[in-house]
C-alpha cells in the first residue's frame, strides 16, 4: 500500500473555485477511474493551501490510473486548462508515503 500527499498552491483569491473543481469534477473523475482519495483539506493558516490524499496497492495500480486519469481526453481537454488557471504548477509537493504497521488509515 502506498500514499501521496499532494500539497498545491492555489492562486490568491481562487481557493474557493478550485475546491469545488475538486469536489465537483477532479475527485470524481478520478474515483470513476478506479483511484482512492482519501480526504481533502484547505489550511486554516493560510487561503492558498489545498492539500489531498490518495491511496494505491502498488506501484503498478498507481501507474496504471495515472495513465488512465492523466493521459484520457477528459483531463487533458476539460480538465488540466482549469486546473492551470488556478494554482501554481511549480509549486505542486507530492511526498510518497508509507503507513506504519499500525496505522489506522490502513
Amino acid at each position: 500500500m502506498l500514499f501521496e500527499l499532494r500539497q498545491y498552491t492555489i492562486n490568491e483569491g481562487r481557493r474557493e473555485e478550485f475546491v469545488r473543481l475538486m469536489e465537483e469534477q477532479i475527485i470524481p473523475f478520478q474515483t470513476a477511474q478506479g483511484m482512492t482519495i482519501l480526504g481533502s483539506f484547505v489550511s486554516e493558516e493560510d487561503d492558498n493551501t489545498y492539500v489531498w490524499i490518495r491511496r494505491f496497492h502498488s506501484e503498478e495500480e498507481r501507474e496504471r490510473l495515472y495513465d488512465a486519469v492523466y493521459n484520457s481526453d477528459h483531463w487533458k481537454n476539460e480538465i488540466a486548462p482549469q486546473v492551470g488557471e488556478m494554482m501554481s504548477r511549480d509549486s505542486i509537493s507530492v511526498r510518497r508515503l508509507e503507513a506504519t504497521p499500525r496505522s489506522p488509515i490502513q
